[in-house]
């Protein structure tokens, strides 16, 4: 049996990890000389990698083999390409689909679609998001074919957004669906998963989906189930209700028989800061009971949201326009910083969970006159304006029309450093692709947008040690693979997708901070998607090889009209 293995090995020019090839016919691309870290967690040897059309076609010493072009990584170390568990690039891609605040920290793909996803639309939708939004698409699968034809230098997938059924089906009022509401909701999860969403995703803390109950989100998560998919949330507090919103995602899953994932997990607000354990505890004892959850981070401090999540849910009732007619009514006005300045555990109450104003800095702002308070603190635009900083935070919400987004510093070091090191814990950025230059350059953006995964390794493997580099790795690769169900790809390993990450774990930085986050991840010397470079030699390549990604429902040939307009 060994000397068949071995004349099959031989006969067809392959090798295996520490295996010796002899001559093969011409590859694509060798890699030589570098160190492995294969994705599996395992610790790094030395190999050779030869690509073909696309994926791996040998892992070992490849002795005399030829290829087109050879890369030699001598003193480096070969990755698979890193997956970020929530992105938020589904507009930006269009624009430029380079996606360099990824590539350049070795992200070759993205996962989007947190609650809301750019598809399915229709005209409550269209007319709610505003002129500026235009979509040449109605359906997911035409969005995602939009996608690939335009051309990415990343693989993408999406989920499909609760709250986008409930606005296509309910628009944005506060009230529960009726049964043949309901219907028509799972009919458009339903045609997102066959148009390829991965599962069904939540953002509770922000309306509309506020208003949805547990109930509705078990009916819209077993119809993702029904083909294969995941129950994402960003659950409805990470904060002073933490635990009931834990058990209420433990309770989709049970009853829905569906795997949850959990947005970003963090401990949110001074008053709860120490209490990470107490969320791990509860997690391990949901996996202890069978439930199959797993979480990501990003591993900051600071979270990052829009201005207006601020404002209690009963104000947004009717969309963004209803909402700014409230915060402009005088009586309204009054009600809102009274709930803002009463606690409740009715909603995820951000002013009571911060220090103070001076942790909330401004992001980006819509409104022009508004733009020399990005990069800033609401207590210095409250100093401009002469205001007390509840009053200076709905002024801002007026002038910029809702649409001020802003990073949030209300979580504990020790806290988020706890819950990366869980070995269920995964990686995102919860950001757009962006670039330091042109129509992506612009604004103030949270540094985790070009830094989250740069930063995994170089603070919390080079500098506070409290993972190796496989672990990290292992975070960033194989381990949301796995999750994504995505075979083909997160592991070094012959026949899967050659998407590889080339570089020194010593030399890798993350420069962009909150003051000056519009700088690019450095150190990354080469990175492969589907085996071509996006970058070699450190430089932006122009090509564009990233395929869009479909998950566990998708059917290639269909109808895809979705009869959900209200």
């Amino acid at each position: 049996m060994r000397l068949l293995t071995c004349l099959l090995v031989i006969s067809l020019g392959m090798s295996v990890h520490g295996a010796t090839a002899t001559p093969a016919s011409s590859y694509d691309i060798l890699i030589r000389n570098g160190q492995v870290i294969d994705g599996t967690g395992t610790a790094a040897y030395a190999a050779d990698i030869a690509i073909k059309d696309g994926r791996i076609a040998a892992v070992g010493t490849l002795g005399q083999a030829s290829a087109k072009q050879v890369i030699d990584a001598q003193g480096m170390t070969i990755t698979p390409g890193f997956i970020d568990m929530l992105d938020q690039s589904a507009h930006t891609l269009l624009v430029d689909g380079h996606a360099q605040s990824k590539i350049f920290q070795g992200v070759t793909t993205l996962i989007t679609g947190e609650g809301e996803s750019v598809a399915p639309v229709n005209d409550t939708i269209t007319r709610e998001e505003g002129a500026h939004a235009k979509p040449d698409w109605a359906t997911l699968g035409d969005y995602l074919q939009r996608l690939q034809s335009r051309g990415i230098a990343v693989n993408f997938g999406s989920y499909v957004g609760a709250a986008t059924a409930r606005e296509m089906v309910m628009g944005y009022g506060d009230r529960q669906p009726t049964a043949e509401e309901l219907q028509r909701m799972q009919a458009v999860v339903a045609s997102a998963m066959r148009d390829g969403a991965f599962g069904v995703s939540t953002g509770l803390q922000y309306p509309p989906a506020t208003y949805s109950t547990t109930p509705e989100l078990i009916a819209l998560a077993e119809t993702a189930a029904s083909y294969g998919g995941i129950y994402a949330t960003h659950m409805r507090s990470e904060g002073d209700g933490e635990m009931a919103a834990l058990d209420e995602a433990f309770e989709i899953g049970r009853q829905a028989h569906i795997p949850v994932e959990i947005f970003h997990l963090k401990v949110a607000g001074h008053a709860n800061w120490g209490s990470m354990p107490k969320v791990i505890a509860r997690i391990d004892a949901a996996r202890a009971a069978g439930l199959d959850v797993t979480a990501d981070t990003y591993a900051y401090t600071a979270w990052g949201n829009g201005l207006a999540s601020f404002i209690p849910p009963w104000a947004h009732v009717g969309g963004t326009a209803k909402l700014l007619q409230r915060l402009e009514d005088p009586q309204s006005r009054a009600r809102i910083q009274k709930d803002m300045q009463t606690p409740s555990e009715a909603w995820s109450n951000d002013w009571l969970e911060v220090p103070g104003p001076e942790a909330v800095e401004i992001t980006s702002v819509q409104e022009p006159s508004l733009k020399r308070f990005e990069g800033r603190r609401l207590d210095e635009v409250a100093r401009a304006w002469h205001e007390k900083p509840i009053d200076a935070l709905i002024d801002l919400l007026i002038k910029d029309h809702a649409a001020t987004d802003v990073a949030v510093f209300g979580m504990a070091q020790p806290d988020v450093t706890l819950a990366l090191r869980q070995p269920w814990m995964s990686v995102c950025d919860d950001a757009a692709a962006q670039a330091p230059t042109g129509p992506l350059g612009q604004g103030h953006p949270h540094p985790r947008a070009y830094a989250a995964f740069a930063r995994i390794i170089s603070k919390y493997v080079n500098e506070d040690h409290v993972l190796t580099l496989p672990e990290a790795i292992h975070k960033m690769t194989a381990l949301p693979a796995q999750r994504m169900g995505l075979k083909q790809r997160g592991v070094i390993k012959e026949g899967m997708w050659a998407d590889i990450a080339i570089f020194d774990p010593a030399r890798l930085r993350a420069p962009a901070t909150f003051e000056q986050p519009r700088q690019l991840a450095q150190g990354m010397r080469d990175v492969l998607v589907n085996g071509v470079p996006v970058i070699r030699d450190g430089k932006l390549t122009p090509a564009l090889p990233g395929k869009v990604l479909h998950g566990p429902g998708f059917q290639a040939e269909r109808d895809t009209a979705v009869a959900a307009a209200p």
